[in-house]
C-alpha cells in the first residue's frame, strides 16, 4: 500500500532522551560540560571544524536564488523533522530575523500545504521532506514540481545542499549530546539582532578555527 508521506508523523519521544536536572540533555563526550554548546563541540574538536564551517557558511548565507530566510527556514524545518530541537530552535530564531514569520516552523512540520507560505515553496518543502525520510524514492515528478513553480535547477540544488548540511549539523549536536534551553529568556535575546551580524565564517574566527583575514574562503 502507497505511503502519504505528507501525512506520515516523523517525531520522536524526546521525553525518552537523558536529560540533567534542569531539564536539558546531556553531554555525551566527558571532555564536555553538560551546558556545552556547538562551538564548545568545535573548539574541542577542531580538526575539519573550520573547513566545516567555511562549508556551511556558503551553504547558507552565499547569493542564491533562495533568500537568506527562506534557507534557515528549510534549515529549521529539517532539523524539526529530524527533532533536534537545538538546531531547530536556533535556525527557527535566525529564520524569523531574516523575515519569516513566527510560526511557520511547527506550522510546516503539521502540515506543509496548510501552512501559511507562498504557493511556490510547498513543492521545495515536500522535496526537502521525501528527501530527509526517502531519499531513495524521490522521482523526476518530485523535481518537475518544483521546477513547475518557478524554481531552476540550481535553486532545487540550493534546496538540497541545506537539508543534507543540516542531517549532518543535526547528528552532529545529536551524536556529541549538546543542548539548548528553549525555556530560557535569554535564548533568542542572545542571537544577534541584525541581519549581517551572524555568519559561520565569523564564528569560525571567533573560534580560531579560520584565519580572520582570509577572505579567500568566502564560497
Amino acid at each position: 500500500m502507497a505511503t502519504d508521506l505528507a501525512k506520515t508523523p516523523f517525531r520522536v519521544n524526546l521525553r525518552a532522551l537523558k536529560t540533567t536536572e534542569s531539564g536539558l540533555r546531556m553531554a555525551l563526550f566527558p571532555s564536555l560540560s553538560d551546558k556545552a554548546q556547538l562551538s564548545d563541540v568545535f573548539q574541542r574538536f577542531p580538526h575539519n571544524s573550520g573547513a566545516l564551517l567555511v562549508w556551511i557558511d556558503g551553504v547558507l548565507r552565499a547569493e542564491g536564488e533562495f533568500t537568506i530566510g527562506e534557507r534557515e527556514l528549510i534549515a529549521a524545518y529539517v532539523s524539526g523533522l529530524n527533532a533536534c530541537s537545538y538546531c531547530q530552535e536556533t535556525h527557527r530564531a535566525y529564520a524569523e530575523i531574516f523575515g519569516q514569520p513566527k510560526g511557520l516552523v511547527e506550522a510546516l512540520l503539521n502540515d506543509i500545504d496548510k501552512a501559511e507560505i507562498p504557493d511556490r515553496m510547498k513543492p521545495v518543502l515536500h522535496y526537502v521532506r521525501k528527501l530527509n525520510h526517502l531519499p531513495a524514492r524521490l522521482t523526476q515528478a518530485d523535481a518537475q514540481a518544483v521546477f513547475d513553480a518557478g524554481w531552476s535547477e540550481d535553486a532545487l540544488f540550493e534546496a538540497v545542499q541545506v537539508a543534507a548540511a543540516f542531517n549532518m549539523m543535526n547528528r552532529i549536536v545529536e551524536g556529541t549530546g549538546v543542548s539548548l534551553d528553549m525555556a530560557s529568556p535569554d535564548h533568542d535575546a542572545g542571537l544577534p539582532r541584525h541581519r549581517g551580524q551572524h555568519s559561520y565564517l565569523a564564528l569560525g574566527r571567533r573560534l580560531g578555527l579560520i584565519p580572520p583575514a582570509d577572505d579567500s574562503l568566502n564560497v
